[in-house]
C-alpha cells in the first residue's frame, strides 16, 4: 500500500523528470517537501522496491520506471486547463469555417506534432467503407504485369507485378478467381478472404498457384495500407527527444510506422482517451501511445499522439479532450 507521502513524492519525481530529463535527487525533493533527506531517501527506497522508481547507474537520484508511470497516469495525474497559447492556434483551426473535418483534424495533428514534439497520427476509416469493385491486368513486357485494384469509391492502385516464367492464362484466372470470391469485401478485409477462401482453394485452378497467390497478396497487403485514410506528423520528432540518441532504435520506430500490422494496431475502438504505456503500447518498449476515436456524422477514425515515456501525459490528454469536444461541435 503506497503512503500518501511516497505518491507526493512520486508524482514530484515523474513531473520533474518529464520536465529535466534527469534523474530527480533526495535534496531536490526535500526543498519540494520541506522534509529531512534521511525520510526522503527512505520513501524513496520504498518507491523503488514497489517498482515505481529505478536508477540511473550514470547519475544520482531516481527516475520513473514503467510501471511508476503507470500509476501516475492512472491515480496521480490531475487534470489541467489548456495554456492560452494552445488554445488559441488550436481555436484557429476550428474556427476556420471553410476546412471539411478531415483537413481540421489534419492540421490539428500538426499543430500538436509541432508543439509538443511528439509524433500525430490520424487513422480514418475509409479502408472500411471502400469495397473492391474489380482487378484487372495488363499484360507488359519481360514478365511485367500492371494490376489495377478498384474501389466502390472510385480509389485505384496500381502496382507493377513481375512474374518471370508465368503465362499470362494463369494470370487471368487468378484474377478471375479473386474477382468471383471477393468482389464487394471492404479493403481491410481482403487479407483476411484471400488466405481463408482464396489460398484454399486456387491450386483446384491456377497451376502456378503458390507464386501468383503470394503476388497477389503481396499487392492486396500494400493496397489496404494506401486506401485506408492514414496521415502522420511529425514523423521526425523522436529525433529530438534525448531517449532516442541511437539511431538504431528511432529507425526501428520509424520503419513500424510503415507496417500495415502497426498501423492497425493504432486503431481505437472506444471514445475514451486510452493511454499505453511502453510495452502495453504494442510499438516500443521506449514509448506511450495516448489515442482516442472520433465519431462525427458517422465519419469515424482514431488520433494517437506517440512519444516517449517521458511524455507530457496532462498536456497531451487535454489537447486530445480539446480536439474530440471541437469535433463534436463542427458544424453544428
Amino acid at each position: 500500500m503506497i503512503t500518501n507521502r511516497q505518491k507526493e513524492i512520486l508524482k514530484f519525481i515523474v513531473e520533474e523528470y518529464v520536465k529535466t530529463v534527469k534523474p530527480v535527487s533526495s535534496n531536490v525533493i526535500c526543498k519540494h517537501l520541506n522534509c529531512s533527506s534521511a525520510t526522503v531517501r527512505n520513501e524513496m527506497v520504498v518507491l523503488e522496491d514497489l517498482g515505481y522508481l529505478e536508477k540511473n547507474h550514470f547519475a544520482s537520484g531516481r527516475q520513473p520506471s514503467e510501471e511508476g508511470y503507470k500509476y501516475y497516469v492512472e491515480n496521480l495525474m490531475t487534470p489541467k486547463d489548456l495554456t492560452g497559447e494552445d488554445m488559441l492556434k488550436l481555436q484557429t483551426i476550428f474556427h476556420n469555417q471553410s476546412l471539411q473535418l478531415g483537413d481540421v483534424i489534419e492540421k490539428s495533428i500538426e499543430l500538436i506534432a509541432e508543439i509538443t514534439n511528439y509524433t500525430s497520427v490520424v487513422l480514418g476509416k475509409s479502408s472500411s467503407t471502400n469495397k473492391l469493385k474489380k482487378v484487372e491486368v495488363i499484360p507488359l513486357d519481360n514478365y511485367k504485369i500492371l494490376t489495377m485494384l478498384i474501389t466502390d469509391q472510385g480509389y485505384v492502385e496500381y502496382k507493377n507485378l513481375y512474374l518471370p516464367e508465368t503465362d499470362i492464362e494463369e494470370v487471368t484466372k487468378t484474377v478471375n478467381l479473386i474477382n468471383k470470391m471477393i468482389v464487394g469485401t471492404p479493403i481491410n478485409e481482403i487479407s483476411e478472404k484471400l488466405e481463408y477462401d482464396v489460398k484454399p482453394i486456387i491450386g483446384q485452378y491456377v497451376k502456378q498457384h503458390e507464386v501468383l497467390y503470394n503476388a497477389f497478396y503481396d499487392a492486396f497487403s500494400n493496397f489496404t495500407n494506401k486506401a485506408s485514410d492514414v496521415h502522420f506528423a511529425g514523423k521526425n520528432n523522436f529525433l529530438k527527444q534525448p531517449e532516442f540518441s541511437n539511431i538504431e532504435k528511432v529507425k526501428e520506430i520509424l520503419h513500424k510506422f510503415d507496417e500495415i500490422e502497426t498501423i492497425n494496431d493504432l486503431d481505437e475502438e472506444e471514445n475514451d482517451i486510452k493511454i499505453h504505456i511502453g510495452k502495453d503500447s504494442e510499438l516500443s518498449e521506449d514509448v506511450s501511445v495516448i489515442k482516442t476515436k472520433y465519431n462525427y456524422n458517422g465519419e469515424e477514425g482514431t488520433i494517437a499522439i506517440i512519444g516517449p515515456k517521458r511524455m507530457e501525459y496532462e498536456r497531451v490528454v487535454n489537447l486530445l479532450n480539446y480536439i474530440k469536444d471541437n469535433i463534436d461541435g463542427k458544424d453544428s
